[in-house]
C-alpha cells in the first residue's frame, strides 16, 4: 500500500487508490464504506485535486491494524498486509533514537545557582573598588567557597555531553574572577592606587561578562555554543 504523506501539522491521510475519481477536481469531504482486507467499516474521505484520503486512524480500525507515530515517522501495520507501511513508503523503518544534545534540567538549575554566585562575588569587588573600600581576602572567602560548593553541584548534575562540555566553562568563569580579584587584592597589598573606575576598562572584567552573556545564551538555547569567550 502506498502512503501520501501530509504536512505535520495536518490530519494523517493515506491514499486509497481504489477511490481516486478520474476528473475530480475540487475539495469534497464525505463519509465512504470501506472494505479493507476483507474489514468493513466507514470513514471519512476528503477529496483533493483528482486524489482520495482517508485518516489513518480510521484505515487502522477498520482493518485491525495499528499506527504508531516517532518523530517524523509513521508506520502503518496492517494484519496480513506484509508488516509496516511507513509514511515515506520505506519498508518497516525504524524510529531512530533521538540524542539528547541539549542541557540536562538539573543542570541548567545548578548552573544558574553557580553564576549568581559569580556575580555576587564580582558586585562585591566592583562595589569595594568604586567606593574605596579596603580589600582584604577574607571579604572575598565566603564567595569563594560558595561558588567552589555550586560549581561542584554543576558538575555532578552534568548527564549530557552538553553539560558537560558547559561545565568545562563554568570553572573556566570561577577562575576568571579568581583571577580579577587576586590581580587587585595584590594591588592593595603593594598599596598601589585604584581607580575607583578602573575596573570599566579592565580586560578580565570585560572576559567575566562575555563569558557570562555566552553561558546565558546558551541556556536559553539549550543548546552548547563554545564561542571561545569563556577561554
Amino acid at each position: 500500500m502506498r502512503i501520501r504523506a501530509m504536512h505535520a501539522w495536518a490530519l494523517p491521510l493515506v491514499v486509497l487508490g481504489v477511490l481516486a475519481a478520474e476528473g475530480r477536481t475540487q475539495t469534497a469531504q464525505q463519509e465512504y464504506t470501506l472494505t479493507v482486507n476483507g474489514h468493513v467499516g466507514t470513514a471519512k474521505v476528503v477529496q483533493l485535486n483528482g486524489h482520495s484520503y482517508v485518516d489513518l486512524d480510521a484505515l487502522a480500525r477498520i482493518a485491525n491494524g495499528s499506527v504508531a507515530y516517532q518523530g517524523n515517522q509513521i508506520a502503518l501495520t496492517l494484519p496480513g498486509g506484509g508488516g509496516d507501511v511507513s509514511a515515506s513508503a520505506a519498508p518497516a523503518a525504524q524510529p531512530v533514537p533521538q540524542q539528547n544534545t541539549g542541557f540536562s534540567k538539573e543542570f541548567l538549575q545548578a548552573g544558574i545557582e553557580y553564576m549568581s554566585e559569580i556575580r555576587e562575588w564580582r558586585n562585591t569587588l566592583a562595589n569595594a573598588i568604586s567606593n574605596g573600600y579596603p580589600l582584604s581576602d577574607d571579604l572575598f572567602a565566603p564567595y569563594r567557597g560558595q561558588a567552589n560548593t555550586s560549581l561542584r553541584l554543576a558538575r555532578v548534575a552534568a548527564n549530557t555531553q552538553a553539560d558537560q562540555n558547559a561545565a568545562q566553562l563554568l570553572a573556566n568563569e570561577l577562575q576568571n574572577i579568581q583571577n580579577l580579584t587576586s590581580k587587585y587584592l595584590k594591588m592593595r597589598a603593594n598599596l598601589e592606587f585604584i581607580d575607583p573606575n578602573s575596573l570599566d576598562s579592565d580586560p578580565m572584567n570585560q572576559k567575566i561578562f562575555a563569558c557570562a552573556r555566552s553561558l546565558a545564551a546558551m541556556a536559553s538555547s539549550n543548546q552548547f555554543m563554545d564561542d571561545g569567550s569563556c577561554h
